[in-house]
């Protein structure tokens, strides 16, 4: 990444439901909405939980299965699947990224050349596997939710190690956040302590107000949980933001910058506005010849044409006037001495 550029990721997560055909309209609908890159996430479920995990009865009403192992199982796509995911991503036109969860889902990240790596909180300080997944050659964001600062650094310092471009998101681990936990003051403290890296924030805030501020705080990066419908059965579903808003969010990050450009000095006072309802000096009452202008004897007064505008008045308070002059006439440069 350029510097000052923004780059917006929707975070899909497992709001798929599972279903390959919902994940692949997730692709289509927030591309369109100005997503720069989709991201999904896999697990080898059984790898990464131990049998008592696996075989645990879940009874949430989240749950889509009976067992907490069952339950992931049914969330996860297989490789072919992934594959179809990050084909239609470049479809539409934005980069694919994965967040891998254990080893072999490393594996297969590598196996599908992937566009970006996502490293979860979870994974902050998991050297071994940040290691493997430097490897890979792939840029690389990680998410620092829970972490101590030298976690961040070990987990950064191993990556620079294969010679990849690191993101460093600030995240705090709620889900939801709420407003008096984002912590978005850490944002400048990570530009300052890692100048090599960009920062961003990944995002578990349930409104879009947290990128516009995060901008101003230093973020590039802005990651964002997304939904089709926030009432659906799943953890990441309320706090998502649908369609229209997450439209709103990338519209308002991307204005913040525009916002502090300076208009161009030639253009002030030349605005349509002010050659239609611009005043011009006018003498106030009847001005004799060789009379002072003053404050009390000029004012302001709207012509089809603008003559000199009224701003410009300082400059013909306390000169003298070269003729005489009747009430509401204009006043020009050539009627001073």
């Amino acid at each position: 990444m350029k510097k000052n550029d923004i780059l917006i990721i929707a975070e899909v997560g497992q709001n798929h439901q599972g279903d390959l055909n919902l994940a692949r309209e997730y692709i289509k609908v927030f591309s369109s909405e100005g997503a720069d890159v989709i991201k999904f996430q896999n697990r080898d479920i059984k790898y990464l939980f131990s049998k008592d995990a696996y075989d645990q009865p879940y009874t949430n009403r989240n749950a889509f299965g009976d067992t907490y192992g069952v339950h992931r199982e049914a969330l996860e796509f297989s490789p072919d699947e992934l594959r179809i995911l990050r084909d239609d991503c470049h479809h539409h036109g934005v980069k694919f990224m994965c967040t891998p969860f254990d080893e072999p889902s490393v594996q297969i990240l590598s196996e599908l050349n992937v566009d970006y790596i996502k490293i979860a909180s979870f994974d902050l300080g998991n050297l071994p596997l940040i290691n493997n997944i430097g490897k890979i050659g792939v840029p690389v964001f990680i998410s620092i939710g829970g972490g101590q600062y030298d976690q961040i650094e070990s987990s950064v310092q191993t990556l620079r190690e294969h010679s990849v471009d690191v993101t460093v998101l600030h995240c705090v681990s709620e889900y939801p956040c709420q407003i008096d936990h984002l912590g978005l003051s850490n944002l400048k403290v990570l530009v300052e302590k890692l100048p090599d890296c960009t920062i961003g924030l990944s995002d578990h805030f349930n409104g879009t107000l947290s990128g516009p501020i995060a901008y101003l705080e230093g973020a590039r990066v802005f990651e964002k949980h997304v939904t089709m419908n926030r009432s659906w059965k799943g953890t990441d579903h309320s706090f998502a933001l649908e369609r229209d808003g997450f439209r709103r969010f990338v519209r308002d990050i991307k204005r913040v910058p525009l916002m502090f450009k300076q208009k161009p000095t030639e253009d002030l006072g030349n605005e349509y506005v002010f050659s239609k309802l611009g005043k011009s000096i006018v003498a106030k009452d009847d001005i004799v010849k060789g009379s002072k202008l003053s404050l009390s004897n000029i004012s302001g007064k709207v012509f089809r044409e603008t003559i000199v505008p009224i701003r410009m008045c300082n400059q013909f308070i306390g000169q003298r006037i070269n003729k005489d002059l009747k009430k509401g006439q204009p006043i020009n440069f050539d009627d001073i001495c």
